[in-house]
C-alpha cells in the first residue's frame, strides 16, 4: 500500500537524521538516506529537489523537537527562576542524544550551504527568543531585574553555546556540572538574582 506522502517525508527526515548522526551533514549521500530506508534514490529524489534541501529539512525537523521539548519545558516549570533552569537543561549536552552534535555540525555546514545556513540561522533566532521571553516574563512578575532581556538573553545563550560545544567536541575538557553551575552564576549576575536562587527553584520542582 503506498504510503501518505507525509508519512513518507518524516520517514526520509528521520533516516537522514541518523545517517547525519553518524556520518555527518558533509559526508551524508542521498544514497545513504535511501540505503537506510531500503528505497530507490529517486524516491528521495521525489519528494526534495536536492541533497541540499534534503539536508536542510532534515535538521530543520531535529530542532523542531528540540523547541518543541523547551517550550514544554518551560511551560511546565511553575516559577521565573524555574523556567529559566528549565530553558538550561534543555540546552545541555545530554549522554547519548544527537542533538548538540547535529547543531554543531549543522553550523559548520551552514557556511557552505545556502539552505542549511537560512534554517540553521531562524532556528537558533527562535532559540534565543524563547529564552528572552523567559527574562522578559521573570522582569514583569518583578523576579528579574533586567534593563535589556534581549542583551541578556544572547549573552546567556552565547556562554551556552561556547560551553556546550566544549563538553560536545572536547571530552574531559569540563565537566556538566561545570557547565550549569557557571551558566547559572552568570544568570544570577545577569538578572541581579540571589545566589540561592536556583537551589531554591530546585527545591520547589
Amino acid at each position: 500500500m503506498k504510503k501518505d506522502v507525509a508519512v513518507r517525508r518524516t520517514e526520509i527526515l528521520e533516516a537522514t537524521c541518523r545517517v547525519v548522526v553518524e556520518r555527518g551533514f558533509g559526508g551524508t549521500r542521498v544514497a545513504d538516506v535511501a540505503e537506510q530506508l531500503d528505497v530507490s534514490t529517486g524516491l528521495i529524489h521525489y519528494h526534495f529537489d536536492s541533497k541540499d534541501q534534503l539536508l536542510a529539512e532534515a535538521f530543520s525537523y531535529a530542532a523542531q523537537e528540540d523547541l518543541a521539548r523547551l517550550r514544554a519545558d518551560i511551560d511546565a516549570a511553575t516559577t521565573p527562576v524555574g523556567k529559566l533552569d528549565a530553558a538550561f537543561a534543555m540546552f545541555e549536552p545530554e549522554d547519548g542524544h544527537p542533538s548538540w552534535g547535529l547543531w554543531i555540525d549543522a553550523w559548520g555546514e551552514a557556511m557552505r550551504v545556502k539552505e542549511l545556513a537560512t534554517i540553521s540561522r531562524t532556528l537558533d533566532v527562535e532559540w534565543k527568543d524563547a529564552l528572552e521571553q523567559v527574562i522578559r516574563d521573570g522582569v514583569a512578575t518583578g523576579e528579574f531585574m533586567c534593563a535589556d532581556p534581549r542583551a541578556a538573553a544572547w549573552r546567556l545563550a552565547a556562554l551556552m553555546d561556547g560551553l556546550a560545544v566544549q563538553v560536545t567536541v572536547h571530552d574531559g575538557v569540563l565537566t556538566r556540572r561545570e557547565l550549569t553551575d557557571w551558566v547559572r552564576a552568570a544568570a544570577i549576575a545577569e538578572l541581579q538574582l540571589p545566589l540561592d536562587a536556583f537551589s531554591m527553584a530546585t527545591q520547589r520542582r
